[in-house]
């Protein structure tokens, strides 16, 4: 099969039939006809359409090395620096299709699944047989293009240092059984973005709070597995006229709880138990991270351009360029952009062949990027409030257009360059990536969206060589020590 189209997921998702509940009730019809979840779902199906497109087949696909079929460019496992190229175009080309505001397009985990199963090898060490199952898992995803959501975070219960969980019954999930069919897991995870509207959940150990072995463990099962169910946080939906609601009648990606009632893991779906040294190595030693980031920068970037274009057409509609306050908050903005593209370009330049034998981009770039993007990402959605000011502030909706008020609206709310109802709709766009839920949902995304930016920080400190930085300062004053006084 390989590439799919979005008939062909929106097809499989009707057959799958997980167990979703929201508001305190199961979702019995199919999720793409459910509000909620229907507009992300034909987003997500667009995408899949875009792939196979006749005129993007070159570019968005690449041909299995299992089957010769063409497969997802996503799944390519990079060995040259153009194999880099060719992914960063793949992704890019879906982030522009969604503006940037969907972070978990099926990239972002076919990019993680592929670079774990180049480094199956280290889950290897604990049985040959959960390494085959992590390149069989691979391999399945590749030519069923299968998306996935996943969890890598345990409930918010106890945030200190060191916690050790006393329940009678588990609140993390985690091992309660092994059997001869599998592991048992019981118990809840976080935070699952698109659960219910993927083929499959993978689940990684989280970090942190120096949990036991029954933690640390790696799966993954189809979303319809029995004992799984998907608790949806409040819906930011708040209607499918693309005109109100431009952005979260697309793009709200539904987040939820994964809670595991005595599931079973078929042994072939393990990939490694028992084991926090294999979790650490998987993380540390595999190109993980650095692909991970390399399509999470790509689409970061993609929605810094976004909110670019959206500031200055603001400004054009309002006559407001020749202030000097303007200039300098677009200013502010291009600087940004400009240093995370500079950062990703470099983060490719420097790529080498792993020990896997994966091409695989410098990761301090791109730490650097990521952890830069958690602080731009806020600021310019604020400099985007003061360039909207109070024309946020009162919005008609499509309807006011079309009733008695209409001309009143007409009249009273046109922009100097545009007519009233062309800046309504550019100013609901930014007044709902701004300041609606769906848009403080995203603001809060994207702070934490690699991890707690203090971490990231911290991880950059301890990582970042500055040897060679140091040494320079004490040649120098060596030198200066040597030379000879008046």
């Amino acid at each position: 099969m390989s590439a799919i189209s979005g008939k062909d997921y929106l097809q499989r998702m009707a057959a799958l039939k997980p167990n979703v509940w929201l508001k305190g009730q199961p979702i019995e019809k199919p999720l793409f006809m459910h509000p909620v979840y229907k507009g992300a779902m034909q987003t997500k199906a667009s995408l899949y359409d875009l792939q196979v497109q006749k005129e993007n087949l070159g570019f968005m696909t690449f041909p299995s090395p299992f089957t010769g079929e063409p497969a997802g460019m996503s799944y390519l496992e990079p060995k040259t620096a153009e194999d880099l190229k060719r992914r960063r175009r793949m992704i890019e080309t879906w982030a522009k299709a969604t503006c940037g505001m969907m972070g978990r397009s099926p990239d972002y985990m076919n990019t993680a699944l592929m670079s774990l199963s180049a480094a199956a090898s280290i889950a290897g060490s604990q049985d040959e047989e959960f390494a085959k199952n992590l390149r069989n898992m691979y391999r399945m995803a590749l030519e069923q293009d299968l998306s996935f959501t996943h969890s890598f975070i345990n409930p918010q219960v106890n945030r200190s240092l060191y916690y050790t969980e006393e329940t009678r019954q588990p609140i993390a999930a985690k091992i309660v059984k092994k059997t001869a069919d599998g592991l048992v897991i019981k118990g809840a995870r976080l935070l699952a973005t698109e659960g219910g509207m993927t083929d499959e959940v993978l689940i990684f150990p989280s970090g942190g709070n120096n949990l036991s072995d029954d933690y640390a463990f790696a799966f993954s099962i189809p979303a319809n597995t029995p004992g799984l169910k998907f608790i949806c946080r409040e819906p930011f939906h708040s209607g499918e006229s693309a005109f109100n609601y431009p952005l979260s009648s697309r793009f709200d990606e539904m987040d939820t709880l994964l809670v595991f009632e005595d599931v079973l893991v078929p042994w072939e779906r393990v990939f490694f138990y028992h084991r926090q040294d294999i979790a650490f190595k998987l993380f540390t030693q595999s190109g993980f991270a650095p692909h991970a980031l390399h399509q999470v920068v790509t689409r970061q970037i993609v929605k810094l351009q976004f909110l670019i274009g959206l500031a200055q057409v603001m400004i054009n509609s309002l006559e407001v360029t020749a202030y000097e306050h303007i200039q300098l908050k677009m200013s502010e903005m291009i600087l940004g952009l400009e240093s995370m593209e500079a950062l990703l370009l470099r983060s490719e330049s420097e790529a080498k062949v792993d020990a896997f034998g994966t091409m695989t981009p410098s990761s301090h770039a791109l730490y650097a990027a990521v952890t830069l993007f958690s602080k731009l990402y806020p600021h310019y959605i604020s400099l985007l409030q003061q360039i909207g000011a109070g024309g946020l502030m009162v919005l008609p909706s499509e309807e006011d257009f079309a009733s008695p008020i209409g001309k009143d609206i007409e009249q009273y709310l046109q922009g100097a360059a545009v007519d009233a109802k062309t800046k309504t709709k550019l100013f609901r766009l930014a007044w709902e990536l701004t300041m609606s839920s769906f848009g403080t949902r995203q603001t809060h995304y994207e702070r934490y969206f690699f991890g707690d930016p203090i971490r990231l920080a911290k991880n950059i400190y301890s990582s970042y060589s500055r040897e060679q930085y140091m040494d320079r300062v004490k040649d120098f004053l060596e030198k200066a020590e040597e030379r000879p006084q008046d």
